[in-house]
Formats: C-alpha cells, structure tokens, sequence
C-alpha cells in the first residue's frame, strides 16, 4: 500500500531536468583564445617570424604553423565535421609506420603571416562545427588509433582535449617569444588568451 501510494505520488510529481548546455556553451573561452592568437599573428613580418630562440627550436613561424596543422592531423582523425574539405587542402600527408596520417608541415610556409592566419582559421573551422554542432553524447564516441605499434579506443571528448591543451602549450610558447622580441600582444600575453569576460553581479548578488 505504501508503495502505491509513493509511486502515485512520483507521478503527480513534476519532474525537473537540468537545463541542456551545447559545446560551445561548456567550452566558451576557447574561440576568444583562438581570436588572440589570430590578433598576435596578423601583424607580424617575415622577419619576426622567422626568429627562434636557438638554432634547434621551432621559429615562430613554426609554432603557429605546428599548432594549426596539428589540430588538422588530430580532427581528420576524429572525423570532425566539414574536414573533407580541409583534407584536401593539405599540400601533403605522410604516414607513418603505424599507417597514420600525418601532415607535412613543411608543406606550409611559416615567414607569412597571412598565409599562416589562413591556416590558423581553417584550423578552427571544423572545431567551432563540432561545438556547435555535437552533443555531449556524441563526444563520447570512440574511433580506433594505433600508436607505436599499440592499438587504441580514442574518444572524441579525449581528442577535444588533447587539441586544447596543444593549443594552450604552444600558444604560451608564442607569447614568451613575442615578448623576447619586444611584440605587444595584449591578449595572448597580458590576458594569457583568456579574453571572455565573465558576467558583472548585480547590486543584489
């Protein structure tokens, strides 16, 4: 009787589910940290470019090159939408021992601002479509990657975050070398790219 009574009660309950935020929504931020290393970029000559803190290292033309293409290599492998295009855009890919595809990123040039900003951009394309366009569901769907030799069950949520943090590991790198140079770049420097403000309390709050 008393269970009757409870599930009847269930019933006439109102049931309230948690409010459905889209990917855009829980990674906001992440387009503001692309527009600051977009603004860095744009104004920089060949010469800035082509300066490397030693003869070993990247140049900065290389990093932005690198963390544009990389994120290229990691989305064709995920599937994201919109990179058939990219793909083909691509002047070269190499595989490696394993069979995976990676680009060459001596393909691109890295002395040319605006031709890295290109990249930079079509870079981000397919990462905005995903955000906007997946659900969480989705991003916990898997797709097989073989690593040296060793078979792997790669989630999509994984490969989200394996390009955000290549994105804010390089893009320090480029803010620490701006500034050896002397370069203002007041978002991705000052600001470390974080450039979303949050919302101002109100007199209540």
């Amino acid at each position: 009787m008393c269970s009757d009574l409870l599930m009847e009660k269930i019933d006439r309950m109102e049931v309230r589910l948690p409010a459905m935020h889209n990917l855009a929504q829980i990674f906001e931020g992440w387009g503001g940290y692309q527009m600051s290393l977009l603004h860095a970029l744009t104004p920089l000559s060949g010469e800035q470019l082509s300066w490397r803190p030693a003869a070993e290292r990247r140049s900065l033309g290389e990093l932005f090159r690198h963390l544009s293409l990389g994120r290229i290599t990691w989305l064709a492998r995920m599937g994201a939408p919109g990179m058939d295009t990219i793909e083909q855009r691509v002047p070269r890919w190499y595989r490696d021992g394993d069979g995976t595809r990676h680009v060459v990123e001596e393909s691109v040039s890295s002395h040319n601002a605006a031709v890295l900003a290109e990249w930079l951009t079509l870079s981000w394309l397919p990462i905005q479509r995903v955000l906007n366009e997946w659900t969480v569901d989705e991003v916990f769907q898997t797709y097989p990657h073989r690593f040296r030799g060793t078979d792997y069950v790669v989630s999509r949520q994984w490969t989200l975050w394996r390009i955000m943090s290549h994105d804010i590991h390089h893009g320090g790198q480029i803010a620490m070398m701006l500034a050896l140079q002397g370069i203002e770049a007041f978002e991705l420097r000052a600001l470390g790219g974080h450039t979303i403000s949050p919302a101002i309390a109100s007199p209540a709050q």
